[in-house]
């Protein structure tokens, strides 16, 4: 097992919680204009940018520009902040369904709860 620590995107410098209509919002602008693609149960770590915090059962990863990964938590992860930094328990160089995770805020020596991700669905620019 390997513990690798993410860095957030950070959209807002904020440690509040994010409202549910405005991660609806930003989940709506980031998608805007891509097609969904079938889940998947890992994406490659090494090249997977992000995470962005949606929500708080949502993260975002990018990937080469052209791609979004999206992953919905199994559940809410009440701890979860747009400015926290995600320390992942994973097996190998994916992450993947399962994969456990705690978020920490900045200052906190005590990272929050234990959380799991959820699948990958990919949101591709369509090709021209």
């Amino acid at each position: 097992m390997r513990t690798f620590i993410l860095l957030p995107l950070l959209a807002a410098c904020t440690s509040l919680p994010v409202d549910t209509s405005s991660a609806d919002r930003a989940l709506a602008e980031a998608t805007a204009g891509r097609i969904a693609g079938a889940p998947q149960r890992c994406i490659d770590r090494s090249s997977a940018g992000g995470p962005q915090i949606v929500g708080d059962h949502t993260l975002l990863f990018t990937q080469s520009g052209r791609r979004l990964w999206i992953n919905t938590l199994p559940a809410s992860c009440p701890s979860l902040r747009r400015d926290s930094t995600l320390i992942v328990q994973a097996f190998g160089s994916q992450m993947c369904q399962n994969d456990q995770f705690q978020p920490r805020q900045p200052g906190d020596v005590v990272p929050g709860a234990n959380c799991r991700l959820g699948t990958f669905t990919p949101y591709d620019r369509p090709k021209r």
